[in-house]
């Protein structure tokens, strides 16, 4: 859905992030985190300075929302246009550079989380082995302990 088929209603009902992520949609460019803010202020009808109050608030809420992302020369855009290039140093004279899309590795996260973290491992024998240590354990009450003493 674009911008220009919703009512004014549908867009104050938005979120800033949702407005912001449709901007950089439908624009197609990267932009500073003022011009992008004083679009989505536009599209709801804040003051100048209900944006001067609330652009923090905004920063917060990109820097936090995994769909976008900061450029090296300060200008906001979706993370799905770009990937990273990482850099494996395995010796020192070896480099070996890949560039990774920040999806896969999003995937990755989500794959090693789904991960049974409680499989039975052969390990976990070890486990048994500590009932074994305290089975020679005694309890003994206060009154029985200062008794013995004297």
């Amino acid at each position: 859905m674009k911008l220009k088929d919703l009512t004014q209603a549908e867009i104050e009902a938005m979120s800033y992030d949702d407005l912001a992520m449709m901007i950089l949609t439908e624009t197609n460019r990267q932009m500073k985190i003022n011009e992008l803010f004083k679009e989505v202020c536009n599209l709801v009808g804040l003051s100048d300075d209900e944006f001067v109050d609330k652009l923090p608030a905004f920063l917060d809420i990109l820097s936090t929302d995994h769909r976008f992302i900061m450029l090296e020369n300060g200008l906001w855009d979706l993370k799905t246009k770009h990937s990273t290039k990482v850099i494996i140093d395995n010796d020192e004279d070896d480099e070996i550079e890949e560039d990774i899309d920040l999806d896969d590795i999003e995937e990755e996260e989500e794959d090693e989380e789904e991960k049974d973290i409680y499989a039975d491992d052969e390990d976990n024998d070890d486990l048994a082995d500590d009932d074994d240590d305290l089975k020679d354990l005694v309890i003994i009450d206060e009154d029985e302990e200062t008794s013995g003493l004297m």
